[in-house]
């Protein structure tokens, strides 16, 4: 399942990021890499873009650019 998939409250694992992502590096330099445990938080209220907390810093990825993270999990918190 991509992280765009989450809704707010649950957590899920980084499994992997997709190598058509046009932000893959980016996302690396962030610290989102296979492992990383992902909280959503709560999407804007057009719904686009969604809050994310990574670690302890919380930021803000487009859907598009959600769709190539792959994780696991997704149980609510």
């Amino acid at each position: 399942m991509s992280l765009a998939e989450t809704e707010p409250g649950q957590t899920c694992l980084v499994t992997s990021i997709a190598d058509t992502s046009r932000i893959r590096r980016r996302l690396q330099d962030l610290g989102i890499v296979p492992g990383t445990r992902i909280e959503c938080i709560g999407a804007s209220p057009l719904g686009d873009p969604t809050a994310y907390r990574i670690r302890q810093t919380v930021i803000a990825l487009r859907r598009e650019d959600a769709l190539g993270i792959l994780v696991q999990g997704g149980a609510h918190v």
